[in-house]
């Protein structure tokens, strides 16, 4: 068995919080949320990392980011190209955005060739997803058996606005659909979505949901880049400039036609994030409690 490796996505510009919000610091030592993130992985026992980036923030991630990591793990760097795209598609005219989670990750092809977890890079996972993922990714056998750690979604929103999450439907300990919901509002110990800003679906506080915290095996990577064409087809002529390729949808087609199945790894654990700037107090607050109860040292890797 290949040992398991971390895909972090980082090449997202955080757009609703503003700048790169993958390195703003979450404590007084200056370390960004993925320097936890990396820190639960590598206490996991994860030691190989592929960072996805944008190509033109490379010197600046590494500088801030990747060398520290070097440090502990063998690190590669996946560059998410707008041009980086099937036979037969080019970039449509006034694009810009990046293509999505699911494009990201293809990426990986040639790169990752072994079972691989997939993380955000500006998410607070806490140490028990990471142990879940790498014993899963490390025991599993099965190349079309998949994994994915759930979230309660009381312990995943925000006070200061609305998140995106996938929606989780569970059978007997696997799963069976992830709905993307793109505006989820925190109700006290629950939560609400909507639609159209007007009409709003209630959400038990213990829904689970998803944080973008899988594990797969390589053979997923090719699944990813095999389904591409097919989304380019059907959306770029209806939003040429917006549409995204979204890593939940392609395990739904899998779902649905039988080539895989996911287990789902239920998490307690509470997630913390920036989603705005805003949830920096917050984000910070949680991080001094941790440190305080001896969960982390006041200096990673020391």
């Amino acid at each position: 068995m290949q040992e398991p490796t971390l895909v972090i996505m980082a090449a997202g510009m955080g757009s609703r919080f503003g700048g790169l919000k993958q390195v703003t610091p979450v404590d007084e030592a200056g370390h960004p949320i993925i320097d936890f993130s990396l820190y639960d992985a590598w206490r996991a026992g994860f030691r190989r990392v592929v960072f996805i980036i944008k190509r033109e923030l490379e010197a600046e991630f590494r500088q801030r980011v990747g060398r520290q990591a070097e440090e502990h793990f063998q690190v590669s760097y996946v560059f998410q190209d707008l041009d980086r795209l099937p036979e037969g598609f080019a970039v449509p005219e006034g694009r810009e955005k990046p293509w999505g989670t699911g494009h990201a990750v293809a990426c990986c092809r040639g790169v990752v060739e072994g079972p691989f977890a997939v993380i955000n890079a500006d998410d607070f996972y806490g140490p028990s997803a990471y142990t879940a993922i790498y014993d899963f990714l490390r025991t599993s056998a099965d190349p079309s058996r998949y994994a994915m750690v759930g979230y309660r979604v009381r312990n995943t929103v925000t006070e200061h606005g609305s998140v995106s999450r996938g929606v989780c439907e569970v059978r007997d300990g696997f799963l069976t659909g992830v709905t993307e919901r793109t505006k989820i509002y925190k109700r006290g110990d629950h939560a609400a979505y909507t639609e159209d800003g007007e009409t709003f679906v209630d959400l038990p506080g213990d829904t689970l949901v998803s944080m973008n915290l899988w594990g797969f095996s390589a053979a997923f990577l090719d699944q990813l880049w095999a389904r591409f064409p097919a989304f380019l087809a059907e959306n770029l002529p209806s939003n040429p400039t917006k549409c995204e390729y979204y890593l939940p949808a392609v395990v739904n087609a899998q779902l649905s036609d039988g080539s895989a199945a996911v287990q789902v790894l239920p998490c307690e654990e509470a997630w913390y994030g920036v989603t705005y700037r805003e949830d920096l107090d917050t984000v910070r607050t949680a991080i001094a409690r941790m440190k305080r109860e001896g969960l982390y040292p006041d200096q990673l890797w020391t």
